[in-house]
């Protein structure tokens, strides 16, 4: 008799009593909550004042950028420290094509993509037999080089130097009833939407497969036949061209630019954003995003006179109580939820589907 109704239509309280599969019921209520915030993202700009609007269009910047990340450190175990890097390289290659070579706003951000795809599978190329403290050392080298090399009087006609360069925002195309503000935070929540449905069917599939397992044993992986400086190339170029996308947003959103902007301080941030909102999960970089935009409005709450203290001991506390991040602390809730239910469902059905 049971056959008779469709499952994807019983409550969640009904697949229990009729001892159907409760994580059927979790992935139903997941996709519920994922459409549900997918709606309220949309509406946010229509809701908040302009200034709001703003920090949650760079919170979106900063979790596109953490997003790269996670695929770096957390999906494949490189130690990057000059993420940053990659960041300023994009912030300028669409400063120059815009103030130089008369190109649109959003044909620079796709340049941007290209240009930090290309330098980060370079990078990882010259790095890809280093391990652990080495690799560390070789992208935080990076992250020191690249600010110095945009002041440099070569370079310095085409980046301004040490004094920067402005830059004029567009504001929304075909007359579309949105402020600048709004329209931004549209065009970073839609290209970030796109890095995370991307990032998720690379995680997904084969080429994920392998840099997890270049993640977990290196040796075994290269015996296996995985060609390891390949894949940690393509991770390096795929993570940084994430950061050159949320760096060119970010120098739109900014509307000026300089080297002092990205320096090491930058990568380390970007750092601790992953780690609080999860390293190893896709949808872990949301929270981390949020986390670096928001986190000095929390800490002025509690002193304004004692931002980086307050900072410091929200990151001890989170890694205190959230050794994964929020995605792995959401993450253990749900599947304790989900063993919870298959314990209280029933192992046979007898009931009556009409009770």
């Amino acid at each position: 008799m049971l056959g008779a109704y469709r499952p994807a239509r019983l409550s969640l309280a009904r697949r229990y009593r009729h001892g159907l599969d409760p994580s059927v019921a979790v992935v139903d209520l997941r996709r519920l909550v994922v459409a549900l915030l997918v709606v309220l993202a949309l509406a946010l700009p229509f809701l908040l004042w302009g200034f709001r609007t703003y920090q949650l269009a760079f919170a979106a910047t900063h979790a596109i950028a953490i997003l790269g990340l996670n695929l770096i450190a957390g999906q494949a175990g490189l130690i990057s420290l000059g993420h940053g890097a990659f960041y300023g390289m994009g912030a300028y290659t669409l400063a120059v094509l815009m103030r130089h070579g008369g190109v649109s706003a959003y044909a620079a951000i796709v340049a941007a993509a290209l240009v930090c795809l290309a330098a980060g599978y370079a990078f990882g190329r010259l790095v890809s037999r280093l391990a652990r403290f080495y690799l560390a050392l070789a992208t935080f080298a990076l992250a020191l080089a690249v600010p110095q090399t945009l002041k440099s009087r070569y370079l310095a006609p085409w980046t301004g130097g040490a004094q920067g360069m402005y830059l004029e925002r567009p504001g929304a195309p075909l007359g579309l009833p949105f402020n600048q503000d709004q329209w931004w935070y549209l065009v970073a929540l839609g290209i970030l939407g796109v890095a995370l449905w991307t990032a998720h069917n690379l995680i997904a599939g084969r080429t994920g497969r392998a840099i997890r397992a270049i993640r977990d044993h290196p040796i075994a992986a290269e015996a296996a036949g995985i060609d390891v400086p390949r894949y940690t190339a393509l991770t390096f170029a795929v993570g940084a061209a994430y950061a050159g996308v949320a760096g060119a947003l970010a120098a739109l959103l900014l509307d000026f630019i300089a080297p002092e902007s990205f320096t090491y301080w930058l990568s380390i941030l970007l750092l601790v954003g992953s780690v609080f909102g999860g390293m190893t999960s896709v949808w872990g970089a949301l929270a981390g995003g949020l986390f670096l935009q928001f986190w000095p409005d929390l800490a002025v709450t509690v002193s304004r006179g004692l931002v980086e203290p307050v900072f410091g001991a929200l990151l001890v506390l989170s890694m205190r109580f959230m050794p994964d991040g929020v995605a792995g602390m959401v993450s253990s809730w749900r599947r304790a939820s989900t063993r919870d239910c298959r314990l209280q469902s029933p192992s046979t059905v007898h009931a009556d589907p009409n009770r």
